[in-house]
């Protein structure tokens, strides 16, 4: 999304537009055997890490020890969310 430039970039725009549409049909796909609650954790963190690790490697965003942790720390609840389901 941050390529697309506030959607006046095109190609970015397009990319983003059916990432997003495919997001929510993936999440709709979850649903289906996973509680809503379990369900919109694991796609909202997933988004998170994946924006996160997007940022650092493809954006030239800063790494830390304090954000890898709080990365870390995501995956660890969503593991734990997963497996109390």
């Amino acid at each position: 999304m941050k390529a697309s430039f506030g959607f006046t970039r095109l190609g970015p725009t397009v990319i983003t537009l059916v990432a997003m549409i495919a997001s929510f049909g993936l999440l709709s796909f979850s649903m289906r055997t996973l509680p809503l609650g379990t369900a919109y954790t694991i796609w909202t963190g997933i988004g998170a890490v994946g924006a996160f690790v997007v940022g650092a490697a493809w954006l030239g965003e800063p790494l830390s020890l304090g954000r890898i942790a709080a990365a870390v720390l995501i995956v660890s609840g969503l593991v734990l969310m997963k497996l109390s389901s």
